[in-house]
């Protein structure tokens, strides 16, 4: 059950496929406009105390709006293309929108593959370091959604052969329209990151890549990942990840990062329990974090959650780093 879920997150996230709750607008003669939407907020509190305030929050948690549609070009083909904005959903704001955190366009085809362009999530989070990212907030210590990517990419993904599947993207950073006193010293770049995922049974496996260019805020070395996932029955799922990137003569910045965790799942009630080590080059000592939670569907639209978070910055920075907590609610429409 969990490998399938693990599955269909990362389709629905870059793929032109809605997610569960989206409402289907139109669809006629092959052509579908799907519209999906979130609205999340509660409390938090707690975390990293370096000269700021780390009291309760009132906030919002990442609320959404997102426009899917596709046109069905022939028995095999697919076109697809996608939209979604961020607002903060606990106040009033100006502008309505914080920022446009995909807009995609591509191709799908069952024989040939998937082709996509434009700005969307990292491949590699998506489909290789993806059973660890399960928190609504805090907790997820592996790259993130935007690593190397939201912008500029092309990609490209295979369509599943016997349980095995391959993903490539290409992220430009152009340097086009600046002036010599504007460009930075790396130049243009194009920074590359790719997988193989293979899935059978309760078992996934993933191994993939990051080019972690210091354009998009890396370090300018590689980072390479690797996870497995295995399903030991149907309410219970246990997950181990790997992480490394090398230290830049220049940046720093390297790191050897292991994750373990599991998820437990009864009823409405779904749990989340990872521990993370962190070895951090050059630092004095390693960094352990861990990160809890209880999610409950109230219905299909609506649920709640209770997270927490200690990522003990503090044992290798000088400042106090609190246990963080949210609790709050999401509807989806």
């Amino acid at each position: 059950m969990f490998k399938k879920a693990t599955l269909a997150l990362a389709i629905s996230g870059l793929l032109g496929a809605s997610a569960a709750q989206a409402a289907v607008v139109y669809d006629q003669d092959g052509t579908t406009l799907d519209i999906y939407g979130r609205i999340a907020m509660g409390f938090e509190g707690g975390g990293e105390k370096n000269g700021v305030d780390n009291g309760e929050e009132f906030r919002n948690f990442g609320s959404r709006l997102r426009f899917t549609a596709g046109h069905q070009i022939n028995a095999d083909l697919r076109a697809f293309a996608r939209v979604e904005w961020r607002f903060t959903g606990d106040e009033r704001s100006r502008p309505g929108f914080d920022e446009v955190r995909n807009s995609y366009l591509g191709l799908e085809s069952k024989q040939y593959g998937t082709f996509m362009a434009g700005n969307y999530n990292s491949y590699y989070d998506n489909y290789v370091m993806t059973p660890f990212d399960v928190y609504v907030e805090r907790g997820y210590e592996f790259a993130g959604g935007g690593l190397q990517a939201r912008g500029d990419s092309l990609g490209y993904k295979t369509p599943e052969i016997n349980g095995f599947q391959a993903v490539f993207s290409a992220k430009h950073f152009s340097e086009r329209g600046l002036t010599e006193a504007q460009q930075s010293s790396e130049g243009s770049v194009i920074a590359t990151q790719g997988g193989v995922v293979y899935a059978a049974g309760p078992l996934r496996l993933a191994l993939g890549y990051v080019e972690d260019s210091v354009r998009g805020g890396g370090n300018g070395e590689t980072r390479f990942g690797t996870t497995a996932e295995y399903d030991i029955n149907d309410a219970f799922s246990a997950r181990l990840g790997y992480e490394t990137r090398g230290d830049n003569d220049k940046r720093g910045g390297g790191f050897d990062t292991v994750g373990l965790g599991g998820s437990f799942a009864t009823g409405a009630w779904t749990f989340y329990l990872d521990y993370y080590n962190i070895d951090v080059d050059n630092a004095d000592k390693d960094r352990d974090a861990w990160a809890a939670a209880a999610h409950y569907d109230v219905s299909n639209n609506f649920d709640v959650f209770v997270e927490l978070n200690d990522a003990n910055k503090d044992a290798n920075n000088n400042f106090e780093d609190d246990l963080y907590y949210a609790v709050g609610a999401r509807y989806h429409f």
